[in-house]
């Protein structure tokens, strides 16, 4: 995939200019196409309890943070170019290999290394583990909603803003034939750490946390000596963590809510719990960890305000994502039940992207919008199943082995037979 002449993510770099009413030198990137994150920020006034004044304080904190990223991080990747033989070098292999080791006894590591893993293996003296199981149970009862909002609201929705679209493009992230696996690598990862005990130090959910983080941090390193900063601020920023962290939560909660999925109060407040500690593993800073779910929206809605226009490359992205959902494998025995069943959850996706984007937003992704039909056939599956079936008395745990099973069944669509082998998420690549 060629890069957009609309974005350029290599080559010279631009000299670093105010947006807004910014008076600091950010990227270019920020705030070049506010009025347009103002229409997009309009939904989320239905859901949220927040103003619509703009915070220029927070403006300029979000206008820093592409220009921060993880130390930590950044540590342990510059460990990795260390040339062999010397005592603080980090080794992909030695990296795995400390994750899969219990947590504890990592004295013996090179200094990177072990400050890496002190760090994700000692747990903040906030961490409430019951808020924390309580939230992977709510995750576990939204069913195939969580996967319908993340991977249209959340995902493709992310691609109408240019520089972490950009950044993929470049990585090979969600393109070409890979792009189905990657998608069921990242919902392996949201299964993981919304499984019983899934977040726990040495748990599985714990170990793909800190491997992301750590995939983060040598993709950061591997391109930044090429990469546009003037325009889009580090490759690996803080202001797009804090952005990614939103989808996953408020975000989530937010989407679901529209699709008619009843959450109360206490099931929000701990699904934002749980994710704040994912965000904590994953290296975002503290700053823009919360559990206020009308925080969050408020966050969400200046990072709206703060970012950049449609690129050629979340155009792209976002039909290969679309594309590759037609190549699912459901499980069905015959060959012609399984292509009735591919074209009907693509056409009830693009129906519902429609719904999540509007008009606009399916124009702005190069694509043709679909009529409506795929939501009132939600509201009324969910009205049933959560405001009536879920009253009942037992209905609630229902919910959620009922809706553990249905993501089950997302997450092995994604993986179909010839896909590269079983069920598992990417390899560490090199840092450069």
């Amino acid at each position: 995939m060629t890069q957009s002449s609309e974005s350029p993510a290599l080559g010279p770099s631009p000299t670093p200019s105010s947006s807004g009413s910014s008076s600091a030198p950010f990227p270019s990137r920020f705030r070049e196409a506010e009025r347009r994150g103002r229409a997009i920020a309009r939904p989320l006034f239905l859901f949220a309890d927040i103003g619509k004044d703009v915070d220029e304080a927070l403006m300029e904190r979000l206008g820093a943070a592409l220009l921060q990223g993880d130390e930590l991080g950044a540590a342990l990747a510059g460990a990795t170019r260390l040339p062999a033989g010397d005592p603080g070098r980090v080794t992909r292999s030695l990296i795995g290999e400390a994750l899969r080791t219990a947590p504890g006894g990592h004295h013996e590591l090179p200094p990177a290394l072990r400050d890496f893993m002190e760090h994700v293996s000692t747990v903040p003296d906030w961490v409430d583990w019951e808020r924390i199981e309580r939230g992977a149970a709510a995750y576990r009862s939204l069913g195939r909603n969580s996967s319908d909002v993340l991977l249209l609201l959340s995902l493709v929705g992310g691609y109408r803003f240019g520089g972490p679209a950009d950044l993929l493009v470049l990585t090979g992230g969600l393109t070409g034939g890979t792009t189905l696996r990657r998608l069921g690598e990242t919902t392996l990862w949201s299964h993981a750490v919304t499984r019983p005990g899934g977040l726990r130090p040495g748990a599985e959910g714990w170990r793909l946390t800190a491997h992301v983080r750590a995939m983060h941090a040598l993709v950061d390193a591997r391109f930044a000596p090429r990469w546009d900063s003037a325009r889009w601020g580090r490759p690996v920023n803080q202001a797009d963590q804090a952005a990614t962290l939103g989808l996953f939560d408020a975000t989530v909660i937010a989407g679901c809510r529209a699709l008619g999925v009843r959450l109360t109060r206490r099931q929000r407040d701990d699904l934002m719990h749980l994710w704040r500690y994912v965000g904590h593993l994953m290296g975002v800073a503290p700053e823009w960890l919360t559990d206020d779910e009308n925080v969050r929206h408020h966050w969400n809605h200046h990072i709206l305000l703060a970012a950049a226009g449609q690129t050629q490359a979340g155009r792209d992205l976002a039909r290969q994502t679309m594309d590759a959902q037609a190549h699912r494998d459901f499980g069905h025995a015959g060959p012609a039940v399984e292509r009735l069943r591919r074209r009907y959850e693509h056409a009830r996706q693009l129906s519902l992207l429609t719904v999540f984007m509007g008009p606009a937003g399916m124009r702005d992704l190069g694509l043709r919008s679909r009529l409506p039909w795929a939501l009132p056939l939600a509201l009324a599956s969910n009205t049933v199943r959560y405001r009536l079936l879920g009253a009942l008395p037992g209905g609630r745990r229902r919910l959620e082995e009922r809706g553990g099973r249905a993501q089950e069944r997302q997450l092995a669509s994604l993986f179909p037979q010839g896909s590269g082998g079983p069920a598992g998420v990417a390899g560490l690549p090199e840092a450069g």
